[in-house]
C-alpha cells in the first residue's frame, strides 16, 4: 500500500506536499487495520530493496515472500510502531540497529511534516546516489539511502540536527521517532541478530529451495565448548530468523556430532553435514529426520576430521578429510555408494592436499580445493580427480566462491608475505608436535589479534585458466581476518571475517564492474573502510546470500578467552557464537540452494 501526498496535521495550512510518498509491505495476511508512516516505509523498503522500483515491487516469488515475511520484524503492520525482532532482547539495547531504524524514519518525517520550507530538498540532497540521481520523493529518497547505505552516510545524520531543536523539558531533540543516533553510523545498515533452533558455533550454512537456512553448530546450548570436542548438532532457521528446530538440542541423530564448515543441501531439499565430535557424515531431510545411520556415514571409522561439501550439478556430492587429506565421492548422493577416492600423500588429487577445507565446482565440472596448510589452491576434473593442478594462493585459506565467469575468490585467513608464512610455520609445528587442538587454537588466537590491513588476511581472485587477476591478492581496513567468500547474483563478493569480538562483513567489487558503483575496480572495498558493523557480529565463519538478497552472517565464537585452557567459570560457556545476524536487502538475490556457482534466481 502507498500513501502520496497530503497536509501534515501539525503544520496545517502548509498545503497538500507532493514529496510525501509512504510505503508498507503487508504480504498475503493483512491485519483488518493497517498504519502507513515513516516507519512502515523504512522496515518495507529495506527488505525490499532489491525489488524496488519506484511504488512498483517486481520478482520472483520466493525472494518477494521472504521480504515481505521480513517487515513484522521492523514494524507492527496494524499500528505502524516498533515490531517484534528489532524491539526483542537480542537487537534493542545490543546493537545500534533500533537507532539506525528511528534516525532513518526521523530524517524522512522532517520531509513529510515539513519542519523547514526547504526540508525536502535537503532530504534529497543528502540522499542523492553516488550515480548523480537525486530522489524527487521521500521513497524514492529510502530506496537510494538502502541501494547505497554506504555512501557518505553523514549526510542524512546531520539533517537531525537541521530538523529539530533539543526540549526543554527532558534536553532532547524533538524527533518523532526515538531513539536516534548520538554519532552518524558508518554505514545506513538495519542488521537484525536471531537465535535459537539449538544454534551455537554455527559453521558452514546452505539455503534450501523454500530459503530456509540449515547451518551445523559446533557445539550445544550449555557445552563449556573448546576445541578438545566438537558436539554440535544441526540448526535450521526460516527466511524470517525464527529458528524452525528444536530449541535447546537443534535436530540431532544420524552422526551430528559437531559441525563443522561442510553443509550443503541437494536438490530433494536433504541437508548434508560434515563433523569433527563424530568423524562422520551426517544427511538430514527437510523435515530433520535423519537419513544416516546413528553413528552417520565413517567408512568402518576410516573418516578423520573432516570439513567442507559440496553437491554438484550433477548430483554427485564431494567431501573434504582436513585431517588426513581424503576426498570422499556419492556419486549422485547416493549414500550407499560413497567411497573414499583417495588418502594422505601417496596418490593425486589427495598428494598436493595440505590440510583441505573448501571445495567448489566450476562451469567445466572442475572442482577447487582450498587448502588451509599450503600456499596453493588445487584444481582437477571431477570426471578424473587425477588430473591435478595447483594455482599459487595467500596463506591459510578457507573460503572459497565461484562466479558466473568461473573466477575463483579465496580467503587467506594469514594474508601474505613473511609474517602470514610464520604463522603458518607455527601452527604446522604445533600440529605435528602437539596435534590438531593445538594447532587450532594458534590458529583462532592469532587471528583474534589481526587488523585490517597490510598485516591482516587477504583475498585472492583467480581467472578460470588460474592466474592471478590484477591486484590479487587484496588487502583493506575490512579484511582483518576473512574467513568465507559467498558471490551474490551480481558477481559482487562477500567476505566474512573471524577476527576481533565484533568482526565486520565486507563487500568487495566482482569482476563485472558495471555492478559497481562508479568509480570502482575489481576487488575495491564497497562497503566502509572497517566493513559493516552491528547486528550483534561476533567473530564470524559463514556468510550466505539468500533469494531476497539478504546477508546472512553466522556467530560461531565469541569470547576466545572461554575457548582456550581452563576460562573463569562464569564465561565458561562462551566460547561458542551467539546467533545468526541478517542485513536486509544488501545483496543481488541468489537461487536457492545453491549447487554450482552461484546464479540469480
Amino acid at each position: 500500500m502507498v500513501a502520496k501526498g497530503g497536509v501534515a496535521t501539525i503544520n496545517k495550512g502548509s498545503g497538500d506536499n507532493p514529496a510525501i510518498v509512504l510505503l508498507t509491505v503487508l504480504g498475503n495476511r493483512p491485519p483488518a487495520k493497517v498504519v502507513i508512516n515513516e516507519m512502515t516505509t523504512v522496515a518495507s523498503v529495506w527488505t525490499h530493496a532489491q525489488f524496488l522500483d519506484g511504488t512498483a515491487i517486481t520478482g520472483h516469488p520466493l525472494g518477494l515472500r521472504i521480504a515481505a515475511g521480513n517487515v513484522p520484524n521492523f514494524v507492527d503492520l496494524a499500528t505502524g510502531g516498533w515490531g517484534e525482532a528489532i524491539q526483542g532482547p537480542l537487537n534493542s539495547g545490543q546493537t545500534p540497529t533500533m537507532a539506525n531504524f528511528a534516525t532513518l524514519a526521523d530524517v524522512i518525517s522532517g520531509c513529510v511534516v515539513q519542519v523547514q520550507a526547504a526540508a525536502c530538498n535537503s532530504l534529497f540532497a543528502a540522499s542523492t546516489s553516488p550515480t548523480g540521481t537525486v530522489p524527487t520523493d521521500t521513497l524514492a529518497a529510502a530506496e537510494s539511502v538502502a541501494r547505497y547505505p554506504w555512501y557518505q552516510p553523514n549526510r542524512l545524520y546531520d539533517l537531525l540536527g537541521q530538523f529539530y531543536q533539543v526540549s526543554t523539558v527532558n534536553h532532547m531533540l524533538t524527533v518523532p521517532y526515538m531513539p536516534y543516533l548520538n554519532w552518524a553510523p558508518s554505514a545506513w545498515v538495519l542488521p537484525l541478530k536471531f537465535d535459537g533452533g539449538g544454534y551455537r558455533a554455527g559453521g558452514k550454512a546452505m539455503f534450501d529451495s523454500e530459503g530456509n537456512l540449515w547451518v551445523g553448530d559446533n557445539f550445544t546450548i550449555g557445552w563449556q565448548g573448546q576445541d578438545s570436542l566438537w558436539q554440535g548438532h544441526a540448526t535450521k532457521f526460516a527466511p524470517n530468523g525464527k529458528p524452525l528446530s528444536p530449541i535447546t538440542t537443534g535436530f540431532t541423530g544420524g552422526g551430528m556430532e559437531g559441525g563443522t564448515f561442510g553443509a550443503a543441501v541437494d536438490a530433494n531439499d536433504n541437508a548434508w553435514f560434515t563433523n569433527y565430535g563424530s568423524k562422520a557424515i551426517a544427511v538430514f531431510d527437510k523435515n530433520g529426520k535423519p537419513l544416516t545411520p546413528p553413528e552417520g556415514i565413517t567408512f568402518n571409522g576410516q573418516l578423520g576430521l573432516i570439513q567442507g561439501i559440496i553437491v554438484t550439478p550433477s548430483g554427485d556430492v564431494w567431501v573434504l578429510g582436513v585431517e588426513k587429506n581424503q576426498l570422499i565421492h556419492f556419486p549422485k548422493g547416493d549414500l550407499t555408494k560413497g567411497r573414499i577416492v583417495c588418502e594422505g600423500d601417496k596418490e593425486e588429487p589427495c598428494k598436493s592436499f595440505r590440510a583441505p577445507f573448501h571445495l567448489g565446482i566450476d562451469q567445466q565440472d572442475r572442482i577447487w580445493v582450498s587448502n588451509s596448510g599450503v600456499e596453493h589452491v588445487t584444481r582437477f576434473p571431477a570426471s578424473d580427480p587425477s588430473k591435478v593442478e595447483n594455482f599459487k594462493t595467500g596463506i591459510n585459506n578457507s573460503g572459497l566462491g565461484i562466479d558466473s565467469q568461473g573466477n575463483v575468490w579465496v580467503t587467506n585467513r594469514f594474508g601474505t608475505g613473511l609474517l602470514g608464512m610464520a604463522h603458518l610455520i607455527d601452527m604446522g609445528v604445533r600440529l605435528k608436535l602437539e596435534g590438531v587442538t593445538a594447532a587450532s587454537d594458534y590458529l583462532t588466537t592469532i587471528m583474534s589479534k589481526q587488523k585490517g590491513g597490510a598485516f591482516g588476511g587477504s583475498v585472492t581472485l583467480l581467472r578460470p585458466d588460474g592466474t592471478q587477476f590484477p591486484g590479487s591478492p587484496f588487502k583493506g581496513g575490512g579484511l582483518p581476518g576473512p574467513w568465507a567468500a559467498a558471490v551474490d547474483g551480481n558477481d559482487n563478493v562477500w567476505i566474512s571475517n573471524f577476527a576481533m569480538p565484533s568482526s565486520p562483513i565486507v563487500q568487495l567489487c566482482g569482476a563485472r564492474t558495471e555492478n559497481c558503483p562508479p568509480g570502482f575496480k575489481t576487488g575495491d572495498q564497497i562497503s566502509p573502510p572497517g566493513g559493516y558493523a552491528g547486528g550483534g557480529l561476533q567473530m564470524l565463519t559463514d556468510i550466505a546470500v539468500d533469494p531476497a538478497g539478504n546477508v546472512w552472517a553466522m556467530n560461531n565464537w565469541q569470547n576466545i578467552d572461554s575457548c582456550i585452557g581452563t576460562p573463569p567459570e562464569a564465561i565458561s560457556t562462551r566460547c561458542g557464537g551467539q546467533g545468526v545476524v541478517i542485513f536486509y536487502g544488501m545483496a543481488k538475490p541468489v537461487r536457492a540452494p545453491q549447487i554450482g556457482p552461484a546464479r540469480q534466481p
